[in-house]
C-alpha cells in the first residue's frame, strides 16, 4: 500500500484569511488561486504495519511538533475513510523555497492527500480529495483541483471543496516569481484574523470579489483579473497589519518590485504584482513581456523564477516513489 503524487503549488488571487474552524480549517469566504508550474512537491506514502510510529520526512528533515500533527490530521482522515488503522512513513520533497510566500503548504498537503488516498485504495474525486487536503491546509484544496480553482466555503465536506474553473487564461499566464527571503508564520495571522478592525471590510467586499474574478477568467482578461489580484494583495495586507500582533510581511525588495511593476505598466507593459502572506512577490504578466519583467525583477536585487500554469495533482509512477 505504497503511492506517489506530485502537486504545484498555489499564488493565491483572491485569497483567504482567517477560519471559523480550525480543525477542519474551514474558512470564512470563498478563495481563488492558480498553480504554478513547473514548482512542485512530491510526495511518498506507504502504510506499513511493521512501523511502530508514523514517519514524517520533509526536504530530508524528520518533521515534528505542529507541522507533524497537520500532516497526521490529513492522514487520519484518509484512514478514516479507508477503515485503516496502520502506520504510515511518508517522504516529500520540494523543488522549490518553503516558508517564504510561495505556496509550498498547498502544494505538500495536495500531494500528501492524493498519494495517501491513493496508497489507501480509495477512488476519490480530485474534489473530494480537495476536502482531504484542506485539513493541513486550506490554500492545498485548490492545489489539488490545480490551474485556477476556486476553494467554497462551507461547514462540511460536501460544501466546502475545490473546483476548477476553465480559462482561457491558462496558456496566456507567466509568473515571474521575486523570492524575497523572509520567514513568515501563515497559521498564527489565520488564528487572530477576525480580531483585526479590517476584517468586517474585508468580509464584505469578498462576495463581489469572488463574482468578478470569476468573471474575468471565465471571459479570459488577463488585465481584468491580475488587477484584481493586485487589489486583493493590499486588502489582505491591509487586514494583517492591523491585527493584534501587527504583522508586517514586506521588506524594501517587496517595495521596490511593486514600484517596477507599476512604471512597466506605465510604459504598457501588462504586469500585476501579487503576494500571499509573505515578501516574496509574484508578477503576473505574458509570454510576450516575462522576458523583460524578469529582468526588472532581477535588477530590484532578488532572485527570480519563471512560472507558467499548473495543472491538478497527480499520481505518479512507481518508478518516482522517493522510497
Amino acid at each position: 500500500m505504497k503511492a506517489t503524487a506530485r502537486a504545484h503549488p498555489i499564488q493565491g488571487l483572491a485569497k483567504y484569511h482567517g477560519m471559523r474552524d480550525p480543525e477542519l480549517r474551514l474558512p470564512y469566504h470563498d478563495s481563488i488561486s492558480v498553480c504554478t508550474a513547473p514548482s512542485h512537491t512530491k510526495t511518498t506514502v506507504a502504510f506499513d504495519d511493521s512501523l511502530n510510529r508514523d514517519e514524517y520526512v520533509l526536504d530530508g528533515e524528520r518533521v515534528e511538533g505542529r507541522g507533524a500533527e497537520r500532516i497526521e490530521a490529513v492522514l487520519d482522515r484518509v484512514r478514516t475513510l479507508a477503515g485503516l488503522d496502520t502506520r504510515v512513513r511518508f517522504e516529500s520533497e520540494n523543488d522549490f523555497p518553503s516558508n517564504v510566500g510561495f505556496g509550498s503548504s498547498s502544494s505538500g498537503f495536495a500531494a500528501l492527500a492524493l498519494a495517501a488516498s491513493e496508497a489507501a485504495d480509495l477512488d476519490l474525486s480530485l474534489p473530494t480529495v480537495s476536502t482531504v487536503a484542506r485539513r493541513g491546509s486550506s490554500s492545498a484544496a485548490r492545489a489539488v483541483t490545480g490551474a485556477f480553482s476556486q476553494l467554497h466555503t462551507g461547514l462540511n465536506d460536501q460544501d466546502c471543496r475545490s473546483e476548477r474553473i476553465e480559462s482561457p487564461l491558462e496558456a496566456d499566464l507567466r509568473v515571474v516569481a521575486g523570492l524575497v527571503p523572509a520567514y513568515k508564520e501563515t497559521e498564527a495571522a489565520h488564528e487572530e484574523a477576525a480580531e483585526s478592525h479590517m476584517f468586517g471590510a474585508r468580509m464584505a467586499h469578498m462576495h463581489g470579489q469572488i463574482a468578478e474574478l470569476r468573471d474575468a477568467l471565465r471571459a479570459g482578461d488577463f488585465d481584468r483579473t491580475f488587477s484584481l489580484a493586485e487589489h486583493d494583495s493590499l486588502s489582505l495586507a491591509a487586514t494583517t497589519m492591523t491585527g493584534p500582533a501587527g504583522w508586517v510581511y514586506w521588506r524594501p525588495e517587496t517595495l521596490a518590485i511593486f514600484d517596477a511593476v507599476r512604471e512597466l505598466r506605465d510604459d504598457g507593459v501588462p504586469a500585476y504584482y501579487s503576494t500571499d502572506t509573505g515578501a516574496s512577490v509574484y508578477v503576473n504578466t505574458t509570454p510576450d513581456h516575462v522576458d523583460r519583467v524578469e529582468q526588472v525583477v532581477s535588477d530590484c536585487g532578488v532572485e527570480t523564477h519563471v512560472w507558467e500554469v499548473g495543472g491538478p495533482a497527480e499520481v505518479l509512477s512507481e518508478d518516482e516513489a522517493l522510497f
